[in-house]
């Protein structure tokens, strides 16, 4: 890519994501950044959390956040020159330095180029987060963060999106919004640590204000997060080239400016609505409201809209952006600006000659071509099939009389229809055969709302009732009235989970923010040759549809087939077919150049458009195969009252000694935190960069590390599992005995002196320790508990009434209570292999593979090497006779790694709990854990070991699982 003043932003959003991963690799981000960020920094991606969640921030999102944090905190940014100067200063000649100079780029301003479906509003929500609680929890106001926030959405769609984002969803037919659906609170595992989550959910439920609400009317706490679409800004520019004709400028004050500027919201007589006489009796308008507040986040969704148009042969501003100019004016540096859109561009020229002029503030280029190699959007399939083979001689506009009318459909255009019928009708036949819950739409967006009805006609003649039809028209910026959106919604609400209606007829109104996963194909009537337009409608239909676990492999392979191997897929799954249109040759070509489409000439899906999915049920009697699964359920308040720490647990620190600690933490009057921070007092205000919490005082610090141990837990509590149960009162003088008496294998007095710094020392090694050192002896005492009066439940394995599974990857079995079992598709070889093993030795009665997704409540909790506690699926659960077995199968490259042997630990710990049961409460068996190594396997097997002989051979003892030859 030649670098040019139209695109030099791409290069410097590419330079910026470079260093800022060689920061973040090195661990100078975070050293560089303020306690409350990095603790986020560490949530969201460290590995230690990451590998804990089954759903997580993907790269494009992880990468737009760190770059945009990077560029706020690291390099201080004021304005969008800033980032140029310190990027790629080798560059600035390239420049646009007369765009760079206006006003609107004088402040810290970002724009997120993310391919559309892939999560723009999870950054969004991180943003907020990490702004606001940076604002409550900085000593001194640094100008850098704030707790207002305005987010503006280009029409109803997203604005209908943002509600339920931030308010909650509703129910079908009901009005009020279930804040426990808001994002915040059904992703809180991802976006919020632990502690800060009341705090969270308190700050949205008090501070979020709709534009039904009125922006600056609604008492809120002590923020403010206000949610509008574009049309607050709506009339400004007209007012001011009224006023323009009648004032001097040059006596008018700004506050002057701003209420003749912006005075009400449109679509009212003036000076006679009794809400409007209300706005001016409480302070003026929503605008007004908002440029005097003293610091506020603006945030712009589908920001594309909001660009310069040319009136007259002079440059103007949109409306949107007029009304971003107002607001911000008083506010320099305490305005911010993050830019949301998946084409960050305008355009320039006609035909060829056509060029983008990407906006200058890009600082993430996460594209469609990225997006579509991680797999988070669909493949595109060109559908050019047999019939469509003759474009060029047919008419593809609507036919029209001597004045212009439409009259009705041109041969063309029915074509396509019945092309896109063609292929919708053999989705819906595949679809459900496979998962009745998946039902295929199509899209079919038309030239104008002239030519939608005779649209819905020939659909009707084709055979589609009036229920499976949709039409939404708009006008021609796509928009509709109010009142009409709120039928439509009516219409759309949750159409991916019925199956009518199947077809969405729309002119514009569902370019943006129809968050449909279901659309599978796209018939492009209109003629626009538009770049914005193209990308924006096949962005309709970019959303997963098939998301669950069972398909990963599949949609792999046909990903690695269509842009490696540039051939077509086999199958449908997560694939838009796009029924060609000859006046989009050149936008298709594009996509096929960059490998990102393939052809569809009737040969996909030929073994079905699902592949060689299976949806397995139970065997007729699978009884006799089945497994339960115990749960232990302790009477906690009996058993824990006696239950201690054992102080043996407990080992001392020793990566420095003490006197070397004393030599370069505990000098007088040091700033030993941050470069931010210092330390008022003996036990004044700190900030601890470990990211585990502030303190103040030494008291505050126990209680706090009592909390973070505490949390280390909290994954039980979330799954439904017993609680560890923790004595906080005797923890907390169990950690004071300790950081007296034994941190450092000698006394030591946290009062004496500056000691107490050694405690909070830059990275938190000390305070780490101590984490670790409880976690592990917390659980170790709980897994000390007596057994007596034990209340013990079960789930049986069988309550998964079916799995899927790839024909071409799965057995036949018979001692199991499916028919057949399924195995890696990758490096699945040693699981095939067992599966095989298993069904036939004569000692196994019955066995399954434990379905992690399916089988969630067959898990065992342990505690990682750095003191996190953590999940553990075993592979297979196996009997006999007399024993029932836990196998897990591994590479020998992975039989050693330290995480391993901590989940034998656990496991062996917990197996021991089991044994001490009633034998009817363990299926009458003895219970033990094995760890067979892939060579050890195939040798034994080979020589006709059977399942016993391999399980004594490899019972894992403690012994084994912790290298000490003395544990028994």
């Amino acid at each position: 890519m030649a670098i040019n003043s139209s695109n030099i932003s791409l290069e410097l959003a590419h330079r910026l994501t470079d260093v800022v991963n060689a920061a973040w690799k090195s661990g100078e981000m975070l050293e560089k950044v303020t306690p409350t960020t990095a603790s986020l920094l560490n949530y969201w991606f460290g590995e230690g959390f990451c590998n804990e969640r089954v759903r997580n921030f993907h790269e494009g999102q992880r990468q737009a956040i760190l770059n945009i944090i990077y560029l706020h905190e690291v390099m201080g940014e004021n304005c969008v020159m800033d980032a140029y100067q310190g990027i790629i200063p080798e560059l600035m000649d390239r420049a646009d330095l007369a765009q760079l100079a206006k006003p609107k780029y004088q402040m810290p301003k970002y724009a997120v180029k993310m391919a559309t479906g892939t999560g723009k509003t999870w950054v969004m929500h991180a943003l907020i987060i990490w702004q606001m609680l940076n604002a409550r929890h900085e000593d001194v106001e640094s100008g850098r963060f704030t707790q207002k926030f305005l987010i503006v959405a280009p029409g109803l769609i997203v604005y209908d999106r943002l509600l339920d984002a931030f308010c909650g969803r509703k129910k079908r037919d009901e009005e009020y919004r279930d804040p426990q659906t808001n994002d915040y609170y059904m992703n809180q595992d991802i976006f919020i640590p632990e502690r800060y989550r009341d705090e969270v959910f308190s700050f949205i439920q008090n501070n979020v204000v709709t534009k039904e609400d009125g922006i600056g009317r609604k008492t809120t706490g002590e923020g403010l997060i206000a949610l509008t679409n574009w049309h607050l800004f709506e009339n400004q520019m007209e007012e001011k080239e009224q006023d323009e004709d009648v004032d001097d400028s040059s006596t008018v004050t700004p506050a002057e400016i701003i209420s003749d500027l912006l005075p009400i919201r449109p679509g009212k007589s003036a000076g006679n609505d009794l809400g409007m006489l209300d706005r001016r009796a409480l302070g003026g308008t929503e605008l007004e409201y908002l440029a005097g507040l003293k610091d506020l986040m603006v945030i712009n969704d589908e920001a594309h809209h909001i660009h310069e148009i040319k009136r007259n042969g002079e440059t103007e501003e949109v409306e949107w952006q007029r009304g971003l100019n107002a607001i911000s004016a008083t506010k320099g540096t305490k305005f911010i600006q993050v830019d949301f859109s998946a084409t960050p561009f305008d355009t320039k020229g006609a035909g060829e000659k056509q060029v983008k002029l990407f906006f200058p503030h890009i600082i993430v280029d996460f594209d469609l071509p990225m997006a579509m190699k991680q797999g988070l959007v669909k493949l595109l399939l060109l559908d050019r099939r047999q019939e469509l083979t003759n474009l060029e001689n047919l008419d593809y506009n609507a036919e029209r009389d001597e004045q212009g009318k439409v009259v009705g459909l041109s041969e063309g255009q029915r074509m396509m229809l019945r092309a896109g019928l063609t292929k919708l009708n053999k989705l819906e036949e595949e679809f459900l055969k496979n998962d009745a819950s998946k039902n295929p739409k199509m899209l079919i967006v038309c030239q104008d709302t002239t030519v939608s009805p005779f649209v819905e006609e020939f659909l009707k003649s084709e055979g589609l009732e009036d229920e499976d039809i949709v039409t939404i028209d708009s006008n021609k910026q796509g928009e509709v009235k109010d009142e009409e959106w709120q039928e439509i919604k009516k219409k759309l609400f949750d159409i991916d989970r019925y199956k009518s209606p199947k077809v969405v007829i729309s002119v514009l109104m569902l370019r943006e923010g129809f968050d449909v996963n279901n659309i599978c194909v796209l018939v492009p009537l209109r003629s626009s040759q538009a770049p914005i337009l193209l990308e924006q409608l096949v962005g309709r239909g970019l959303r997963l549809m098939w998301r669950e676990p069972d398909y990963i492999d599949i949609k792999r392979e046909d990903r690695l087939r269509v842009l490696k191997n540039h051939q077509p897929p086999r199958t449908y799954i997560d694939t838009l077919s796009i029924v060609e249109h000859p006046a989009f040759i050149k936008f298709y070509d594009d996509l096929q150049d960059q490998g990102l489409v393939a052809v569809d000439e009737g040969d996909v899906g030929t073994g079905g458009a699902t592949g060689d999915i299976l949806t397995v049920g139970l065997r007729e009697d699978y009884e006799k195969y089945d497994f339960q699964w115990p749960v232990i359920l302790h009477d906690s308040l009996e058993e824990l009252e006696d239950a201690e720490i054992d102080l043996d647990d407990l080992q001392p620190f020793t990566m420095y000694p003490l006197s070397l600690l004393r030599k370069f933490l505990a000098k007088e009057g040091e700033t030993f935190v941050s470069q931010e921070s210092l330390t008022k007092t003996t036990f004044g205000k700190y900030k601890v960069t470990a990211n585990l919490f502030n303190a103040n005082g030494y008291n505050e610090y126990l209680q706090k590390l009592l909390r973070v141990v505490t949390l280390r837990f909290e994954n039980c509590r979330r799954q439904g599992f017993p609680t560890i149960q923790i004595n906080g009162a005797q923890t907390v003088q169990v950690m004071d005995w300790y950081i007296r008496e034994k941190l450092f294998a000698m006394p030591f007095d946290p009062f004496q002196g500056s000691d107490w710094k050694i405690l909070l020392a830059k990275d938190g090694i000390v305070t780490k320790h101590i984490v670790e050192q409880f976690a592990v002896a917390i659980y170790k005492m709980q897994n000390r508990l007596t057994m007596v009066d034990a209340e013990v439940s079960y789930t049986d394995f069988s309550s998964l009434k079916a799995i899927k599974m790839r024909e071409s990857y799965s057995l036949d079995v018979q001692k199991c209570i499916y028919p057949r079992l399924g195995y890696p598709s990758h490096g699945g070889g040693l699981e095939k292999a067992f599966i095989e093993f298993l069904d036939r030795d004569a000692e196994v009665e019955r066995f399954l593979k434990i379905n992690e997704s399916g089988h969630s409540f067959a898990i065992i909790f342990y505690v990682r090497k750095d003191g996190l506690m953590a999940t553990y699926h075993p592979d297979f659960i196996v009997a006999t006779a007399d024993k029932v077995y836990l196998i897990e199968t591994k590479g020998d490259d992975k039989v050693d790694d330290v995480n391993v042997r901590q989940k034998q630990t656990a496991t062996i710990e917990w197996i021991k709990k089991i044994n001490a049961l009633e034998p009817e409460d363990r299926m009458n068996r003895t219970w033990e854990y094995v760890l067979i190594g892939e060579s050890v396997f195939y040798s034994l097997s080979g020589s006709g070991a059977t399942i016993t002989d391999i399980c004594n051979m490899c019972k894992v003892s403690y012994s084994v699982a912790t290298g000490n030859l003395f544990e028994m």
